[in-house]
């Protein structure tokens, strides 16, 4: 465990720059549109619009991140769930995922206590709360359905993608869901999808309201979606052959999972020959 975090603690601490992006771009945004001093709140008087100015913000900030340099170097995982999810497929060691997962909460809570000091009385408005995600007046059990299905679309959607020929466009597609989401399925839960996202508003603003939602949900519905297209490819093949079925970055000696890179590898045959040799049972 020592040596991996040695080698790897550069991507380690880009996993956790990348929630602070997450958080302070969700913050930045609820702050311009819903807070009383800005007057935007004023100005643009229909609740769905914001939301939808607010979606796009966010959207364009996971795109960035997604595509900037420091994000293609870890994988630009942003979520606990979805590094569980690719654990299960092999994708990244235990080790790796266990620290992953550790610099995404710290980054997290770390980033939102540093805007409680740089700007409290915005940060914690009503009308912004911390950006804090609780269930909709739906109630609990439509906040759970709501955010399991669509942390299983977001990763299946990210699997079918990166193993095709549009692989280059799979963060503009997780940007564009993401858009989508905080528009139409916000109001029910908040749109988490995210237990690190989650976490990074209710430490310092106290709010708890159902959080074991966002812990269980997205990791629930993203691990179906991995195993679901695992059990499809294997029906389809017999055995895994290709990076079709996530062979693990230290099997590549790589300290995570590049999707461009290894599909582009893929077509000009440079992968590693004894990928071939590796089947999954």
């Amino acid at each position: 465990m020592i040596e991996t975090f040695k080698r790897n603690w550069k991507s380690y601490l880009i996993e956790a720059w990348t929630l602070g992006m997450l958080m302070g771009a969700i913050c930045l945004f609820v702050i311009l549109m819903e807070h009383p001093s800005v007057g935007l709140n004023q100005k643009i008087t229909s609740a769905f619009l914001r939301r939808l100015l607010i979606a796009l913000g966010v959207g364009i900030t996971v795109c960035l991140v997604i595509y900037s340099k420091w994000g293609t170097k870890s994988g630009a995982h942003m979520n606990p769930a979805f590094t569980l999810a690719n654990y299960q497929l092999n994708r990244i060691s235990l080790t790796d995922a266990v620290f992953y997962i550790i610099f995404q909460c710290l980054g997290a809570v770390l980033f939102m206590y540093l805007l409680k000091w740089l700007a409290f009385d915005f940060i914690e408005h009503p009308n912004v709360t911390y950006a804090a995600t609780v269930p909709g007046h739906q109630g609990i059990a439509v906040a759970f359905v709501a955010e399991a299905i669509l942390a299983f679309v977001l990763f299946g959607t990210v699997l079918i993608i990166s193993n095709s020929k549009l692989a280059t466009y799979t963060g503009y597609a997780v940007g564009f869901l993401v858009f989508l989401f905080i528009v139409f399925e916000a109001p029910l839960s908040g749109m988490s999808i995210n237990p690190a996202r989650s976490l990074g508003s209710a430490i310092p603003s106290h709010i708890w309201t159902s959080f074991w939602v966002y812990l269980v949900a997205p990791v629930g519905g993203m691990q179906l979606a991995a195993y679901l297209y695992r059990r499809w490819y294997l029906s389809q093949t017999g055995e895994c052959r290709s990076i079709d079925c996530f062979m693990s970055g230290k099997q590549h000696q790589n300290a995570v999972y590049y999707v461009t890179q290894w599909f582009e590898k893929k077509q000009t045959g440079e992968l590693d020959t004894h990928v071939n040799k590796i089947a999954d049972n």
